[in-house]
């Protein structure tokens, strides 16, 4: 079992393109350095359509830091370097809204077949 660390910017900022630029070239690297950080994969929202009644979020990006288990994760946290990223959170362009950091045991429940074999699904 993996753990996952989500960072969701659930914010309003005047340059979202220079936020997000930002982040990619500065905060990113920073992340990286984190000891036992396995994976960081960075969402961002897509204009699409569901035909069914539900509520869209408005997160502006979500940040998705994997570690192999909660120790690890637990352990990244306590590091100068963790110190070091939130340091650089006080850099970041004012906005307004909320960041919310969320721990989650990652637990995969279906896999497409194609995905462990070749695009036919063998």
């Amino acid at each position: 079992m993996s753990v996952c660390y989500f960072v969701r910017y659930d914010v309003d900022v005047a340059d979202l393109a220079a936020f997000m630029r930002r982040y990619r070239e500065v905060h990113v690297p920073l992340v990286a350095t984190w000891p036992g950080l396995r994976r960081m994969v960075l969402h961002t929202p897509l204009a699409w359509r569901d035909p069914f009644p539900v509520n869209p979020g408005k997160a502006v990006l979500m940040a998705q830091l994997e570690f192999e288990s909660q120790a690890a994760l637990d352990d990244a946290l306590a590091t100068r370097e963790r110190a070091v990223a939130r340091e650089d959170f006080q850099q970041f362009a004012r906005f307004e809204g909320k960041v919310i950091h969320q721990a989650m045991a990652q637990d995969e429940v279906y896999r497409a077949p194609w995905l462990d074999g070749n695009e036919e699904g063998a």
